[in-house]
């Protein structure tokens, strides 16, 4: 139910919707009742139960109003005496039959006014929820898309909110309008014969109380149908991005084995699933039709023996208003079962949208204005969960100077970076840009003054320009092919099929991998950070793509604060400084020919490389 409760949070401003359905669904139930309650009217007429005489001494005088339900019964009974004393029988049937066609017409013309305001309302919960949990994905921290995997992320975004739509906001106009209407008839019904409706109440739950054991194992099942279609979505994703290595170790039937083991699990869930929210209907019709021919049998005596207040048209009214209760009470009983895998798609969803960012801007955090003199990192430690990655960092990088980061696998360079732009923040310690931490700006200010350049470009199945302006909406061409030509890009763009809108596909997938890392350059360049961060640009690269990409960095890099992370040491021999790091900590600096005298690890990393 809180689950429930939650997701009908995100159907706010409830005065959009929720005054006009129910006026709606209101008027909808009430013509439709009003439909039954012709057949008493209509069964006497056809049965020559009344008559002209009957009716003028039945029918005496025009009822005043009152807001009782004997008002409209009497007010109809009024005007059909008039009919039948004016036109005869033959004229109160006509009438009867046009009153039972515009009452129809009334009552399907409310339903399908209150359908479109249903409709309204879907979307607009199916899309405030989805914006909510892509905003939660884009705001998380780094390490959070570590931990998770990215098939199940995608479920969760999909799937799982398809399946709210379907499950849980569908069945909204169950939960509001079937309830309405169980009431109504209960209250026409006890107007009728109280006695009857007691006996019916006392059925009712027993049947109520086997859907609800159904609807239990049904929400077990669906929580283990949605983790492994999540496998299954992993396993496409990982197929797709790794489909050269699986074909170069022919690893086809080792996959597709790994695929269909998940697969055959999903559909086994799937057909538990399945048949348990398929006897829920017919289970809730044939106790439905069980509780009829229960009252059938009751109340039928009581008129035979004539202990009942009903006529035998009055009770054939009162039988078929009763089997329209289980109407609404099956679709209850359907939707109640077939909401419980929605509900678990709900919360699998809104585990995402509870999920609270580890990297947060402060309440009164301010703007960074410049980049002025320099950047510090005092006494940082940072570590995953309770693994130490940095411990006691102490580094100053002069505003114009160039460091660089080297070292072992595992020592720390990367997360060292990370901490720069605030994709984590240090557990002790702090980093500091002109004298001030950090964390005391927001976390948009301070990453507007870096750009980044990593080992693996990261490109977007879109245009070289869209991808070289990425979020700079307001490039102009010459912008973006000036940044081109430093990055030493122009060239190779121009000979693509439509230049610089030629689509590069999935990741930059057209390219080179010597392509791909300029026009992540030309990015950087057209972005003219004061501050570069460069995670081994260069390492994944044959020679000659690497000669343009290490021309295009140095321009990049001139006259610009720049912090490389380099495996290859031969690129960063002119580095101001060079920063050694292992298991975290700091063991070594100074420039390249300072290290090489010290014959320590920087040293020992130069010589292996050379004999390499």
């Amino acid at each position: 139910m809180k689950t429930y409760l939650r997701i009908l949070q995100f159907a706010k401003p409830y005065s959009r919707f929720v005054p006009l359905y129910t006026i709606y669904t209101i008027l909808g139930i009430i013509f439709g009742i009003f439909n039954f309650a012709l057949i008493i009217p209509l069964l006497n007429v056809l049965f020559a139960q009344v008559g002209t005489e009957e009716a003028a001494t039945m029918v005496t005088q025009r009822p005043e109003f009152s807001f009782k339900l004997s008002f409209f019964t009497d007010f109809f009974n009024y005007y059909f005496g008039q009919v039948i004393l004016t036109e005869g029988r033959e004229g109160a049937l006509l009438f009867v039959c046009v009153v039972v066609v515009v009452s129809i017409f009334l009552a399907n013309l409310f339903r399908y006014l209150a359908f479109r305001i249903v409709g309204e309302l879907r979307a607009h919960v199916v899309k405030k929820m989805r914006h909510a949990v892509y905003q939660r994905v884009t705001e998380l921290h780094l390490g959070f898309f570590s931990n998770e995997r990215k098939g199940d992320l995608m479920t969760r975004l999909t799937v799982d909110i398809q399946e709210v739509e379907s499950s849980v906001v569908n069945t909204l106009t169950v939960v509001i309008r079937e309830p309405i209407s169980i009431i109504a008839f209960f209250v026409v019904l006890f107007t009728m014969s109280v006695k009857l409706t007691l006996f019916t109440l006392i059925l009712l739950p027993l049947s109520g109380g086997v859907i609800a054991a159904i609807s239990k194992k049904l929400k077990r099942k669906a929580k283990q149908g949605q983790s492994s279609l999540s496998f299954i979505l992993t396993i496409i994703d990982e197929t797709l991005s790794g489909i050269r290595v699986i074909k170069a170790f022919n690893a086809e039937p080792f996959i597709l084995n790994k695929f269909q083991d998940q697969n055959n699990r999903y559909a086994r869930i799937q057909r538990s699933i399945a048949n348990k929210r398929d006897l829920a209907s017919p289970l809730s019709e044939f106790l439905g039709v069980t509780v009829v021919a229960g009252l059938l049998y009751y109340g039928g005596n009581l008129v035979l023996s004539q202990q009942s207040e009903l006529e035998p048209a009055e009770f054939i009214t009162y039988i078929i208003l009763f089997s329209q209760v289980l109407v609404p009470a099956k679709a209850m009983s359907s939707s109640f079962s077939n909401i419980q895998r929605g509900l678990v798609s709900g919360d699998r969803v809104l585990q995402v949208i509870d999920t609270k960012p580890l990297v947060v801007n402060k309440p009164d955090a301010k703007v960074l204005p410049s980049f002025k003199d320099q950047i510090e990192f005092r006494g940082v430690h940072f570590g995953y969960g309770e693994r130490p990655v940095l411990q006691s960092v102490n580094i100053r990088i002069p505003k114009g100077k160039t460091v660089a980061l080297v070292g072992p696998s595992g020592g720390g360079k990367s997360t060292l970076a990370d901490l720069i732009p605030r994709f984590y923040d240090p557990t002790a310690g702090a980093i500091l840009i002109d004298g001030h931490d950090i964390r005391d700006y927001t976390m948009e200010s301070v990453r507007d003054k870096m750009g980044v350049v990593t080992q693996e470009p990261i490109l977007f199945n879109d245009t070289i320009f869209n991808n070289i302006a990425f979020n700079k909406t307001d490039a102009t061409e010459a912008e973006v092919v000036a940044a081109a030509r430093i990055a030493n890009a122009h060239d190779f763009i121009m000979n693509t099929e439509d230049g610089y809108q030629t689509i590069i596909g999935d990741r930059g997938g057209k390219l080179s991998g010597g392509q791909r890392q300029r026009i992540s350059i030309a990015r950087a360049i057209l972005k003219n950070p004061p501050i570069l961060i460069l995670d081994e640009a260069t390492s994944a690269l044959d020679t000659e793509s690497e000669k343009l990409v290490q021309e295009a960095l140095t321009n990049l890099m001139r006259n610009r604060t720049s912090i490389v992370i380099a495996h290859r040491l031969s690129t960063i021999q002119h580095a101001d400084e060079i920063v050694v790091l292992q298991e975290g900590r700091v063991v070594e600096r100074g420039t390249h020919d300072e290290l090489l005298q010290v014959s320590g690890l920087y040293a020992k990393l130069t010589q292996m490389q050379l004999t390499t």
